[in-house]
């Protein structure tokens, strides 16, 4: 079955898609502590997650040791994540959370529709940069600093999903 028969045939309300350079820090980490709210806030039936890299380069491997040693710390698995790439099994997400304004870019290159495509910080109301910056090239303390700023913005993101919900029921 193609990635996008499965989700069209999904039966969750809401389909999130995270979206980082190559699958294996940012977007990864993202999906999984997000995951890990979702389940916490009640919300599993009504939410598929997703995350993908817009370059093939780590297709299949692991997160990057330093993003599960993080992840790990603050009490969230990733050991099963395997990287991805942008595609369309990604394309009918309901939301798109691009990492950095240059992700935003390559989702619009690739024909996202604007309104689909937010950054993950927005939805951080304190945050002052809208991007996360990438942490591969950096050290341990860079992967801290980019799971300290997704877990700001899951509150909102977690408001947002149920607001969504509430307006799915409404129709």
């Amino acid at each position: 079955m193609s990635g996008t028969s499965r989700v069209r045939e999904r039966t969750e309300d809401v389909y999130i898609v995270f979206v980082c350079t190559g699958n294996i820090c940012r977007s990864p980490m993202a999906e999984v502590i997000m995951r890990d709210a979702v389940e916490d806030a009640g919300l599993t039936d009504r939410v598929l997650l997703g995350s993908c890299g817009m370059g093939g380069w780590h297709v299949g491997q692991p997160a990057d040791d330093r993003a599960l040693a993080e992840l790990k710390s603050s009490g969230h698995d990733g050991s099963d994540h395997r990287a991805s790439q942008f595609g369309d099994e990604h394309r009918d997400a309901d939301l798109l959370i691009a990492l950095d304004s240059g992700h935003v870019r390559a989702l619009r290159g690739a024909g996202v529709p604007r309104e689909r495509i937010r950054l993950l910080r927005s939805f951080d109301p304190t945050a002052g940069d809208v991007d996360c910056a990438d942490p591969y090239y950096g050290t341990s303390d860079d992967f801290t600093v980019v799971r300290e700023q997704i877990d700001a913005a899951v509150p909102g993101l977690i408001d947002w999903v149920r607001e969504t919900c509430a307006d799915m029921s409404d129709r």
